[in-house]
């Protein structure tokens, strides 16, 4: 999928998404959350349902946007901002899980909070960087740890939007490209 693109075409090498942070954070927290919820969320409460199926929106559009990317940016920014709000509902419900229940909340202050921000530095990130804190016997530990990771995620992808914006001012969409392709092939046949 690396490979994704024509070189002589005007459709842009697209896909590459398994090189993107955000969806490694993502897969990370995908499977995250289906441990959390095995553990401490009841089969048959609707929350347990909802948390699975907004991690795995929030991955799953991160590939849908990069494999659409090579003939729309409106798509790949579109399915962008919708990982963006899978991830922030999901936000909400580890939010909601350590209030419902009277853990605390890691904030600044909190002793773990640095050592915390030092792993989401850690260099080519997998779910095993975050297993101890993500498989703690203590919800309060794991909760933290995937809200912390959710909200890292979010803010990185709306930088990816940003970017995305920059891109497309830049160097247009599909339309573009593809009349620019064909004015310089008619162009040559003269």
């Amino acid at each position: 999928m690396d490979k994704q693109y024509n070189e002589d075409g005007f459709i842009p090498k697209h896909g590459g998404y398994q090189n993107l942070l955000t969806f490694q954070k993502a897969e990370i927290i995908f499977l995250g959350t289906n441990k959390f919820c095995e553990k401490y969320i009841s089969k048959f409460d609707r929350t347990y349902d909802q948390m699975i199926q907004a991690a795995r929106s929030g991955q799953q559009n991160i590939l849908e946007g990069s494999m659409a990317s090579g003939t729309s940016k409106k798509t790949e920014i579109f399915l962008t901002n919708v990982a963006i709000s899978s991830l922030d509902e999901l936000r909400k419900d580890y939010e909601n899980f350590l209030n419902v229940r009277g853990l605390t909340f890691w904030d600044k202050t909190y002793p773990y909070y640095a050592e915390l921000t030092k792993k989401h530095r850690t260099p080519d990130q997998t779910y095993e960087t975050f297993r101890k804190g993500i498989e703690s016997d203590n919800p309060e530990v794991a909760a933290n740890i995937l809200y912390s990771l959710t909200n890292v995620t979010i803010y990185l992808l709306a930088q990816q939007i940003k970017k995305l914006e920059r891109e497309f001012l830049d160097e247009g969409g599909l339309s573009e490209r593809m009349t620019k392709a064909r004015l310089e092939v008619k162009k040559k046949q003269k």
